[in-house]
């Protein structure tokens, strides 16, 4: 099975094109799965049938998995199955009959304009860190970026003048990227003053630098917007997809097409993009009495009392 398993991790990285943090993820959950069968003495895949799997997916339950994170092993799981049969390893595929459990609908998580504002505003831009935070935020913000997008910037990606990005998404998609004055500005601001003294006397193309003027990594773009979160006094968990989902929340509040926010997240499937189409109470709102007849006549009485 190890061998196996090593040929699906190269056909992930080489053929899918799958990102670091994909095959991360799949690699983590195959491997929990593998520790199962061994310890119910299964030496062959051939032998895993939906009873097995079944059994697998209880323990997960029992061991108090949430249902999101069941479904993500079996997903794990049922792309490792669709490589066997595609290499025809086995003949038949026992996920084929196994369905992912049930997800709870929850509306996801945005940070209003007030909250986006305070955030904004955390960084000290007195000091080289303050700087690469302010434009760090307000690009994650103007653009919707994935974090490993952010985390990868070059300097030769970025157009200021043009005010576009040039970014290679999931399975090195490439696609341009917008971003208002403020994030402009901030990252001027960020590359003649902050930027220099933080790359020192080494060499770097990469955009956002930490202070020993090496590449910021994910994680830590992770821990500067909980920090700032914090001094901003926002009690929402802060974390750079609720940046992207903010973006997206709020052009769509603003009347933007949703194939353009599909387009400008990098989204394959217009699916993908759909649960951004939530709005907020106060849009809801709007949009009821600007249409509904029967509401604009009651806010018209209520105005003449």
């Amino acid at each position: 099975m190890q061998e196996v398993f090593n040929k699906y991790v190269n056909y992930l990285e080489a053929e899918r094109n799958a990102s670091p943090y994909t095959v991360r993820n799949y690699t983590t959950d195959l491997l929990d799965f593998f520790q199962f069968l061994r310890e119910k003495k299964i030496d062959s895949l051939k032998k895993v049938d939906r009873h097995v799997l079944r059994d697998y997916l209880s323990r997960l339950m029992e061991q108090g998995f949430v249902k999101a994170s069941i479904a993500r092993k079996l997903s794990a799981i049922r792309s490792f199955y669709r490589y066997l049969l595609r290499e025809e390893m086995i003949a038949t595929s026992p996920v084929a009959t196994t369905s992912s459990p049930k997800l709870d609908k929850r509306l996801p998580s945005f940070l209003t304009a007030e909250e986006i504002n305070r955030l904004l505003e955390a960084p000290d831009l007195s000091t080289p860190q303050g700087q690469r935070d302010r434009a760090l935020i307000e690009l994650l913000y103007a653009s919707g970026l994935r974090v490993s997008e952010l985390a990868n910037l070059k300097l030769e990606q970025v157009n200021l003048e043009t005010c576009e990005i040039r970014v290679w998404g999931k399975g090195s998609k490439e696609r341009v990227v917008l971003m208002g004055k403020p994030a402009a500005t901030a990252l001027i601001t960020y590359l003649s003053q902050g930027r220099p003294r933080l790359l020192a006397e080494k060499r770097s193309n990469a955009l956002f630098l930490n202070r020993y003027g090496q590449r910021l990594i994910e994680r830590r773009v992770q821990r500067i917007l909980e920090k700032y979160a914090s001094i901003a006094g926002i009690s929402k968990r802060v974390h750079p997809h609720l940046l992207r989902h903010t973006f997206a929340t709020h052009l769509l509040d603003g009347g933007a097409d949703l194939r353009v926010v599909q387009e400008l997240l990098g989204h394959a499937n217009l699916s993908s993009t759909q649960i951004y189409t939530h709005v907020s109470k106060s849009q809801a709102r709007k949009v009821y009495l600007a249409a509904h007849p029967m509401a604009q006549k009651k806010e018209n009485n209520l105005e003449d009392k």
